[in-house]
């Protein structure tokens, strides 16, 4: 079951490549895109819906493009979830509990009293995973590739979007996910 939306995942490793990227570099989303292998359709949207919500900023242009709007230390997982996917609930009670046959028409009081005790238990589920995604921020994320991945990853991804930068407007292409 999936809980949120690939949007979500997509979303997250755009902002982490403007995170390994020089912080004063403007990113475009075609080369996000290209470097991810994903639309660049797609990633406007995520980019549309992160600088509504405060994540990034945006210049157009020659030159334009994306920068995070706040340090990578003051964005959490949460935060972007947020953005891309809104603040809806995960579980929706429809008060099952009220149609016990044994009830009829007329459940007693005692059965309409308070939170169902599965609402209650999704409703502390949702909470504690909320609460698990605003305590990691983008540099939190950040910092575990950077164990994982070798040491000369991040200078291989900065080369890559400079040699992007270098190009002259409109030999930007993208592959797709097959």
């Amino acid at each position: 079951m999936a809980l949120y939306a690939s949007s979500v995942e997509y979303g997250l490793h755009c902002l982490l490549f403007l995170v390994s990227s020089s912080v004063s570099t403007k990113t475009n989303v075609a080369d996000v895109a290209t470097f991810q292998g994903i639309s660049p359709a797609f990633v406007a949207k995520l980019f549309l819906k992160m600088k509504k919500a405060g994540l990034l900023t945006a210049s157009e242009g020659a030159g334009g493009g994306y920068l995070l709007a706040r340090p990578p230390e003051e964005i959490t997982v949460w935060d972007v979830v947020s953005a891309l996917e809104g603040d809806k609930t995960l579980f929706k009670c429809t008060e099952i509990r009220l149609n016990c046959t044994l009830f009829g028409a007329s459940p007693p009081v005692w059965a309409q009293k308070g939170f169902c005790s599965i609402h209650a238990i999704m409703l502390e589920a949702e909470n504690r995973m909320r609460q698990t995604l605003d305590s990691y921020t983008l540099a939190d994320l950040a910092h575990r590739i950077e164990r994982k991945a070798p040491k000369d990853f991040p200078n291989q991804v900065n080369a890559w979007f400079e040699s992007r930068r270098a190009r002259p407007r409109g030999n930007h292409s993208y592959r797709k996910k097959r």
